[in-house]
């Protein structure tokens, strides 16, 4: 079986799309990251991967208790170490967590192994999909919000590093989101084959 054949699908208007490339999906926590890269994979007919989830089954804990226990700097090397291992198979979509991209090794390791694609939201829509959820260790702060704004401020100049970007504006359903995104993907030929 070709490498086409075995990562072909169709995209809703019917063609073809044979995914060469693993696509990295980057952004703040809260852009949809998780949501729109399941649905892209199951659009392109390949498999979606966490790399959130990827390192909470190998340590058997949730990534706020890592994070409690061992810290941020362990997790940035584990998170890594995975990213690294996840862009050794085969071409599928990769969810990371808000961080992953900030590390200059790791926006060069998933640049040359896959593409990235920014889920560029504003702040507004961030906070409105985070201020609810306990999960996010970064926001365990007084101020949360202050605290997401200055995430928000340090890491959107590298978030443009990327290699490509889609507006998540928080009123766009998903199916159209990834629309969005396989537009920008069908603009690599390297990446995405439509016919």
């Amino acid at each position: 079986m070709s490498k086409i054949e075995h990562n072909s699908a169709k995209t809703e208007d019917g063609r073809a799309a044979a995914l060469h490339k693993t696509v990295v999906m980057v952004g703040m926590m809260g852009a949809g990251k998780t949501a729109v890269g399941r649905a892209l994979a199951q659009r392109l007919g390949v498999p979606f991967l966490d790399s959130d989830a990827e390192i909470e089954n190998a340590a058997n804990m949730s990534i706020p208790e890592i994070f409690e226990r061992d810290g941020e700097a362990f997790f940035r090397d584990r998170e890594s170490q995975v990213i690294g291992r996840l862009l050794k198979g085969a071409p599928c979509v990769l969810s990371t967590g808000g961080g992953a991209f900030l590390a200059e090794a790791n926006r060069r390791m998933i640049s040359e192994r896959g593409v990235s694609v920014w889920l560029k939201a504003d702040l507004s829509v961030l906070w409105n999909r985070v201020r609810h959820k306990d999960t996010r260790p970064l926001l365990r702060t007084a101020d949360p919000r202050a605290t997401l704004r200055a995430l928000y401020e340090a890491r959107v100049p590298l978030y443009s590093e990327a290699d490509l970007c889609v507006i998540s504006d928080g009123e766009t359903a998903i199916e159209q989101m990834v629309d969005r995104v396989i537009a920008a993907l069908a603009t690599r030929k390297d990446v995405l084959e439509l016919s």
